[in-house]
């Protein structure tokens, strides 16, 4: 009898088996993204005063063509400017290496070719090129030398406009702040209803000023017409050169040597925190336009959601339309509802298969009749 049974129960497995594998085979399919690969790109800010090296990441996918770009690591060459090697241009490139060297560390060696780089000289630059375009030439072609020598992918080194650094720095802050795209709970992104804010940069050569407007800039040449996301924006921006904290303080200095024979020993304290907060002041008030209630507005911020505020991100984000993204990789997937279906049909099976096997059991334990 007990090896009666024990026939029984691997036909009905079997059975309950091949029934499921029926209903799987009758379950929709889909395409279910695999998550995507990380790219990398790897932006110089040379600006008058320093140079920085911010390299950016973001996933192999794009949203609406601009890359989710975010802040991977960042490195601050030593020494002055570029322009300041205006006598001696290979060492502007040589100052760069350190963090090159850096660079090839926090690029993950399989992304180094695909890796671009790229070098942006700002109002330094832009103030050498008026007064000594040999020299200019000559220090952008040294970085240059430099910059091919390694592995990713250069794409040039070239001086920015001023209105070039003014609207990728509107486009950094307003990213950083998520004023272009947010993440919801939801696990979408979407467009935030609120506006854009206006940005100011004030560095070393020059000062910038950007924000959206709804009507046309009077002088057209002040205006850009930028493309985000998906969303259109008429943006103002102007810079004005030789107008930054060091150009100025180097003009105050000059004239201000009936004050420093006053306090002795105190140049360096003069120079900066007095001349430089007036300067400041008197340029959001007088030059700018900013009432005393306006003023309580604005918020002084190097660093935004752990990212610094600056032309770079904003360059790179521009830059990312230029980059192909890789095709999202697919596999086969089944939504959770036919899961849930297939697995109540499978375990029905079993069940069936469970008590059909104990009533022959059952049949099989009662004495047979004549």
């Amino acid at each position: 009898m007990a090896g009666k049974v024990r026939s029984l129960l691997p036909p009905l497995l079997l059975a309950a088996a091949g029934l499921a594998g029926l209903l799987l085979l009758c379950v929709p399919t889909r395409d279910v993204r695999e998550p995507p690969a990380l790219k990398y790109g790897i932006v110089l800010d040379a600006g008058s005063s320093h140079t920085s090296m911010f390299i950016y990441k973001w996933p192999a996918d794009k949203e609406n063509d601009t890359g989710i770009v975010g802040q991977h690591s960042s490195c601050d060459v030593p020494g002055g400017g570029i322009s300041s090697y205006a006598d001696n241009p290979s060492g502007a490139s040589q100052s760069l290496v350190g963090c090159l060297e850096q660079a090839l560390q926090d690029v993950p060696k399989e992304r180094h070719a695909g890796t671009p780089l790229y070098l942006g000289a700002t109002a330094g630059m832009r103030l050498l090129n008026l007064t000594n375009p040999e020299a200019s030439t000559s220090v952008l072609m040294a970085v240059t030398h430099t910059l091919t020598q390694y592995p990713f992918d250069f794409r040039g080194a070239r001086i920015l406009s001023g209105q070039e650094e003014g609207v990728f720095g509107w486009v950094t802050a307003n990213y950083l702040l998520e004023n272009f795209i947010k993440y919801g709970w939801v696990g979408r992104w979407f467009r935030p209803r609120k506006g854009t804010l206006g940005a100011m940069d004030l560095g070393g050569a020059s000062t910038q000023i950007t924000f959206e407007t709804t009507s046309p800039a009077e002088d057209r040449a002040s205006e850009v017409q930028l493309h985000l996301y998906g969303q259109h924006y008429r943006v103002y921006t102007h810079s004005f050169l030789c107008y930054g904290r060091d150009q100025v303080l180097q003009r105050l200095l000059a004239s201000a040597l009936q004050l420093q024979a006053r306090v002795p020993g105190q140049r360096a304290r003069l120079a900066d925190y007095c001349a430089g907060a007036m300067f400041v002041q008197q340029l959001l008030s007088r030059g700018y336009g900013f009432d005393e209630r306006a003023f309580g507005g604005v918020i002084f911020q190097k660093k935004a959601a752990d990212t610094a505020v600056g032309w770079a991100l904003g360059y790179m984000l521009n830059l990312t339309n230029l980059i192909p993204a890789d095709p999202p990789g697919l596999r086969k997937g089944t939504d959770f509802s036919s899961w849930v279906v297939l697995l109540l049909l499978f375990a029905s099976a079993l069940l069936a298969a469970l008590v059909l096997l104990l009533r022959q059991v059952h049949s099989a334990k009662l004495p047979s009749t004549i």
